[in-house]
Parts: structure tokens; sequence; C-alpha cells
């Protein structure tokens, strides 16, 4: 059930979005930061692997509770 939940949220979101700290200046006593935004794209195959190995298991283990009962 995880994984079809992150295989919709990367496709909805399609990338996930960071942010880094970085040293701009840094001489002696002098030292100054800048943030970025960075963003680690995500394809939208991903998501479909997920959700499609989230239903198979999902299926699969539907399946396998039934074996063990007998009629």
């Amino acid at each position: 059930m995880a994984l079809i939940v992150l295989g919709v949220a990367a496709l909805v979101y399609q990338g996930i979005t960071y942010t880094s700290r970085e040293t701009v200046i840094d001489i002696g006593p002098v030292h100054a930061t800048a943030d970025t935004q960075r963003t680690l794209p995500l394809p939208p195959v991903v998501g479909i692997v997920a959700v499609a190995a989230g239903v198979a298991l999902v299926v699969a283990g539907a399946r396998g509770g039934q074996r063990g009962r007998s009629a």
C-alpha cells in the first residue's frame, strides 16, 4: 500500500525539492553563505512502476491469503 501512495506522490510532485547552503565568501573573519533550492526530478515512469508494483503486491497478498483457507 505504501508503494501505491509513494507512486502517486511521485506522479503528482514530479520531483523532490531541497535547500542547500553554500559558502559564497570565506575571507578571514568574513563569511557569507547563500541558500539555494535544488530540484531532483523524478521521471513519471518511476511513479508508474511504483504504483504497478504496489498493486501487484496487494493482489498477490489477497490471493495468497485465500490459498490457506479450505472450502
